[in-house]
């Protein structure tokens, strides 16, 4: 029993890796991409792509395609499902190497795809290699290992961007050349991961056929808990788009900082720095945490979110998300703070923990036995949101940003309460019906 519990402990720490090379990556090249675009615009004025409608499609995509994730992974398995979704990521970030709209279009239609598959599969493999016991441990394990590609990538980005107000084509070569061997390395960490249930690892799970895991979905999506539960995974979709996309778009935009395109890098290794200390506090003290429930977690999340959101809207113009502006903040003299900016960017990374270390937890725990369909429409409704706002991210202010993350913010740690006080009482109910 002692050397099953290492091998599926060693399993969890291989697929993180593997996912921290990977969105290495992506996440990077999310993070600096609608500031990448602008540059290729002035050195190709044929150039007519958008950042911010390149992952309004990537995340519409996504959520379509969940849909028909866990027939794929019902046919190929987690372990392949992942691999074939990783290798469009590759594809996607290799597209920057030739800038062009029409491929800047398709590649996020490609990687809209493979993202719904790699998702599924990482969702169905984390499960199957994790009891009731561990689940919550496992998933801070990954979540902190896997956002560990935020801090990396950063790092390089930041020493590139130094100084630099356009990223010019020489610059933008090696960046995406890096990137796109990094992503080969995650590439090849997936393909040495071990399948659930070899050599004694893991459980198996049988979906009943790809029909069967479509039908699946749509009975889960009916059901009281997964509706409540959509409402929190629709907030840590917005949250995701901001953060990803709109926030480090808005610093790169505050001309009144004094080298905002360095900061782009330094925000993401915040947000990174953040995502780890979240994911790794929960890993190392999972065991302990989930007896007290998940929910003061989600609290603590929620409470961090809340007062990031009142920084941003003191340190940032409304005007950034959509245009480099010198107009003032809400700080004294009206100059926005730099290690203000940086810190909302750690808080509003930990925040982001708290919810989705918690929301995999429940996840693996509810649905242990249709993992594949949950963690399919967990990824669905989360993509969703992200869609919708990066496509008002075009037109909308960074104040109403603001206000609509606080609506939700309240409302899916309402819904996500309610599901695990339920949750919470039918375990402690059925251990002293043992005792």
């Amino acid at each position: 029993m002692r050397f099953s519990i290492e091998r599926t402990t060693l399993s969890v720490v291989v697929l993180g890796l593997a996912f921290m090379f990977i969105f290495t990556s992506f996440q990077t090249q999310g993070n600096m991409q609608q500031v990448v675009i602008k540059s290729i615009q002035q050195d190709q004025p044929d150039f007519k792509g958008s950042g911010y409608i390149s992952l309004a499609v990537i995340y519409a995509v996504f959520a379509s395609f969940n849909w028909l994730a866990p027939s794929c992974l019902s046919f190929l398995g987690p372990k392949l499902t992942m691999i074939v979704g990783s290798v469009t990521y590759i594809i996607f970030i290799a597209s920057f190497l030739w800038p062009q709209t029409w491929l800047l279009y398709l590649s996020s239609v490609l990687i809209g795809v493979g993202a719904a598959l790699i998702w599924t599969g990482q969702g169905n493999y984390l499960t199957l290699m994790s009891d009731h016991d561990t689940i919550t441990r496992n998933s801070g394990i990954f979540w902190a290992l896997f956002q560990s590609s935020l801090l990396f990538g950063n790092i390089f980005v930041y020493y590139m961007f130094m100084g630099k107000q356009t990223i010019d084509h020489g610059t933008r070569l090696v960046v995406f050349s890096a990137l796109t061997g990094v992503a080969l390395i995650g590439l090849a960490i997936l393909l040495a991961l071990p399948k659930p249930g070899a050599g004694g690892s893991g459980r198996q799970d049988d979906m009943g056929g790809p029909l069967n895991a479509l039908k699946k979905s749509f009975e889960l999506f009916k059901t009281r808990d997964m509706l409540l539960l959509s409402v929190t995974f629709f907030y840590t979709g917005l949250v995701l788009s901001f953060y990803s996309g709109v926030y480090s778009n808005s610093v790169a935009s505050t001309l009144r900082f004094s080298d905002p395109n360095r900061l782009v890098g330094l925000s993401g290794m915040c947000i990174g720095i953040g995502e780890i200390s979240g994911g790794a506090v929960f890993g190392i003290f999972g065991g302990k945490t989930v007896k007290a429930g998940r929910d003061p977690i989600v609290l603590i999340g929620f409470l961090t979110h809340l007062l990031v959101f009142f920084l941003i809207f003191l340190n940032l113009p409304t005007m950034s998300p959509l245009e480099r502006t010198y107009d003032p903040s809400f700080l004294p003299g009206g100059q926005p703070s730099e290690l203000v900016a940086l810190l909302c960017s750690a808080m509003l990374g930990f925040g982001d923990a708290c919810f989705n270390t918690q929301i995999y937890s429940i996840l693996g725990s509810i649905y242990q036995d249709n993992s594949g369909p949950a963690f399919a429409l967990y990824k669905f409704t989360q993509s969703l949101s992200a869609a919708a706002c990066f496509f008002y991210s075009s037109v909308m202010q960074l104040y109403w940003h603001l206000a609509i993350l606080t609506v939700f913010c309240v409302a899916g740690t309402i819904t996500f309460c309610i599901v695990e006080w339920k949750a919470y009482r039918t375990v402690h109910h059925a251990v002293d019906s043992k005792t």
